[in-house]
């Protein structure tokens, strides 16, 4: 072995032979999966004691094992088996341990703390070599309690707000949804917005045409509306200077109208209004 080629791993092998007198023969890797399954054969410890070890006695002190096994002395079954004092069973064409109910949590854990996977990853892990009943629900539970996951599955930045719904009201007329919609294509007589008022339990809509998008055009259309339909109780609207002027709070606050503005950048809060308006840009700009 050249010094250019020389691979610590290696050079301490070579050191460790030099003892022996063998003759190294090359093998196709196609004839070497018995030796890398055995490489990646998983051996689960707990402090010094074996899981094997604990395994052979939990099973002695568990009942429903214990009969099992008596069932076994008697008869013959093709599910089951014992080997080395502990009970396998057959699932899937693979010889998996029957868990004992006491190590079931552990055994789970054990297979999760491997690399803090999924729910499904972790089953297959303990699948590998434990049959456990309800192994769906009891991994859940474990991932669910797992200090680690929970940590690192924290959100970072800001936390989201509280949602606050807006109920939608039992009796018609009594909540609007307002907004302005334009600039429009001019009409002979200037008006290029319309502002549209919505009623939230009928969906009934009205239209009214106006020159500028102003505190003072949204309020005689309110006006207008009030003197054939009253007042609502409420009027939802987005934050434009329309709606947020000192105008058109007061006009509410004389009234006994609750005003309602939805949140910045979230028009969905608005949604009815959206909706409509979806459907009368390409109506009206065609």
């Amino acid at each position: 072995m050249g010094k250019k080629d020389l691979v610590t791993r290696v050079a301490r092998w070579v050191l460790l032979l030099e003892e022996f007198d063998y003759e190294i023969t090359h093998r196709p890797g196609d004839r070497m999966k018995h030796v890398d399954a055995l490489s990646r054969y998983p051996v689960m410890m707990i402090g010094d004691d074996t899981i094997t070890v604990r395994l052979k006695k939990a099973q002695l002190e568990d009942e429903n094992i214990c009969s099992l096994k008596q069932l076994l002395n008697s008869n013959e079954s093709q599910e089951y088996f014992t080997r080395n004092e502990i009970l396998y069973k057959f699932v899937g064409g693979r010889e998996l341990i029957i868990a004992p109910s006491d190590m079931q949590t552990e055994l789970v854990k054990l297979a999760h703390e491997k690399g803090h996977f999924s729910a499904a990853k972790t089953e297959e892990v303990v699948k590998q070599e434990f049959f456990i009943p309800n192994l769906d629900n009891l991994t859940r539970k474990v991932i669910a309690n797992c200090v680690p996951c929970i940590l690192s599955n924290k959100k970072c930045g800001r936390k989201e707000g509280y949602l606050n719904p807006i109920p939608k009201g039992d009796v018609p007329l009594s909540t609007y949804h307002v907004d302005f919609i334009g600039p429009l294509p001019s009409t002979n007589k200037r008006y290029q917005h319309i502002f549209t008022v919505i009623d939230a339990f009928t969906k009934f809509t009205w239209l009214y045409p106006v020159k500028t998008v102003s505190t003072r055009d949204a309020l005689d259309k309110l006006k207008l509306q009030q003197k054939t339909f009253g007042n609502p109780l409420r009027i939802i609207s987005d934050r434009g200077s329309a709606f947020t002027s000192k105008a058109f709070n007061d006009y509410c606050t004389e009234e006994g109208i609750q005003h309602l503005q939805i949140a910045t950048g979230v028009p969905r809060g608005n949604g009815q209004i959206e909706r409509i308006h979806r459907t009368l840009i390409p109506v009206l700009t065609k």
